[in-house]
Formats: C-alpha cells, structure tokens, sequence
C-alpha cells in the first residue's frame, strides 16, 4: 500500500515528518509523498528518518519494515476563481530555479499574514504574527493554523466556527493569498523534474465539459497524471475521473490527503477505511521519469 498525498506539520498537518514515517513503518505503507503546501521544508526531515529506520528493528520499527519517502508539494493554484490544487511527484526540490520560486512565494505570504494578523486585532484577538509562529514552528502559516489557535485560546468554539466567523473565504479577516496558475505550476513541477498531478478534481465542483476544459489546457503545459483515487470518491468518481484519465493519456496518482487531527477521521494510508492505493500505481508513475 502506498499513499501519494499526505501533509505534515510544515504545512497544516498535525503529523511531523518523522511521525509520518514511523506511522508508515508500522502501518505497512511502503511508500508515500509528503506533500506540504506550497513548502518541501520537512522534506530533509522524512528522508533522512526513513532512510535511517528503514530496514532497522527498533522500537519504532519492530518489524523491520522499510518506507520509502517521495519528494512531493501541493501548490495552491487560481483557476477562473477557483482554488485549484496541483501536487508535485519526486521533483529536485533543491534545484536552485525551485528554491528561489520557494523563496518568492514565502515572503508574500507573510505579506499576506501580518495583514491578517491586523485584521484579527481590529476584531479584538490578541494575536501577532510573531506570536502565531511561536505557537505553531516551522510550519507555513495558513488559514488552519489561524482557527487552531483561536479555538485553542477561547475566541472560537470550533476550528469551524473560527473560519466562519473570522478566516473563510466571506469572514471579515481573510485576506487572499498571491497564486499562481494551474499551468504556471504545472511547467514549474516539470522544470525541476517532477510529475505534475491534477489533485482531487472532483473537489472543485466543475462540470464535466469545464473540468475536460481544465484538463486538456493542463496536459498541453506537461500535465502528466491526475488523481483517479482519493479518499472522498465515490465509485462513480472515481470510474469519471479513471476515463478522463484514459481519454487524455494521463496515468492515476492517489493519496489520502491525510492532514492527522486537522481531518478528524480521515486516516494515512486507508482515507475513510476503505481505500486503498496499490503499489502499482507508484510504479507506472515511476515509469514516466524514465528517460
């Protein structure tokens, strides 16, 4: 079994990389992508654990096991108004080019935090931006980290309630993030030799023709997989999104979008307990960085 969307606590997992691993070892996942928005920061981290444990009987691998970690992000992408999201699979993510776009994309977003930051002390909620990184370090700050830690000191009932009332896209304090585009991502993923991944389409509540649409300009940039399973699809999704894979020449990723206590009940590996990503998915994506 293997798992090729997962988040950690350098983005808005709750999970550290090191915990992923070791949750992989003893779950029997041979492989996953770590694959934290718009950031590889824990990537070194997983790596470098995995390689150290993998193979080794130990207390925090008893049975020997060995995982294998893919160097992976997910980009957060605009799309006529949309939120659309492209994972990134096996890319050098320390390539000079990659890094530096990192960089850029890093620092407007913490333009984007202190402006969020101020909104929130204009609403009465005692909050800076250097506090918010002090509770929450390393991470790349996003709106969870936000409704954590307004429902952690009293000002919401419920991350719910504190996106509702504070940080969705409709409350007073949100402010937009800089985005690239879709195809902006796509070409970046395949200059620092990745495969490209249309994430979670059905997510995006399109219409058949519009998503072909979205597809088709995707594929023409270097799009090469889509994900065909994924832990909130019906069999009818994912029969739709298997023959568009088919129609376009596109092969299947999946993943759970495992995100720990920030998805309650949605679990690494196995989504809602049924699904299930055999490793020959990872295998026929291996076979497209085959030169």
């Amino acid at each position: 079994m293997v798992d090729l969307h997962v988040h950690s606590s350098y983005s808005d997992g709750s999970f550290s990389p090191k915990e992923l691993v070791e949750y992989a070892l003893n779950h029997n996942i041979s492989a996953f992508a770590l694959t934290d928005h718009d950031t590889v920061s824990g990537l070194d981290e997983a790596i470098s654990h995995a390689e150290m444990l993998s193979g080794k009987v130990c207390a925090a691998n008893p049975a020997g096991n060995t995982v294998e970690v893919i160097s992976g992000i997910e980009f957060s992408t605009e799309y006529e108004g949309r939120d659309i999201h492209i994972v990134g699979l096996f890319i050098d993510y320390k390539s000079e080019q990659f890094q530096n776009y990192i960089t850029s994309f890093v620092e407007s977003r913490e333009i984007r935090n202190e402006k969020m930051c101020r909104l929130l002390k204009e609403h009465g909620i005692d909050i800076t931006y250097d506090k918010l990184k002090e509770v929450f370090p390393d991470a790349v700050i996003t709106r969870a980290h936000y409704a954590r830690f307004l429902t952690d000191n009293g000002y919401t009932g419920s991350m719910k309630e504190a996106f509702e009332r504070y940080v969705g896209d409709y409350a007073p304090c949100f402010v937009p993030r800089e985005k690239v585009t879709p195809v902006q991502a796509v070409r970046l993923i395949r200059e620092a030799s990745g495969i490209p991944v249309l994430a979670h389409p059905t997510l995006y509540r399109m219409n058949s023709g519009r998503l072909e649409q979205l597809v088709m300009e995707l594929k023409a940039a270097g799009l090469l997989a889509i994900e065909g399973i994924y832990s909130t699809y019906s069999p009818a999704e994912t029969r739709e999104i298997h023959a568009i894979a088919d129609k376009y020449g596109l092969a299947v990723s999946g993943g759970s979008d495992f995100h720990g206590s920030n998805k309650p009940g949605l679990q690494f590996g196995t989504g809602y307990g049924r699904l299930y990503i055999h490793e020959e998915v990872l295998d026929r994506l291996k076979a497209l960085l085959q030169p």
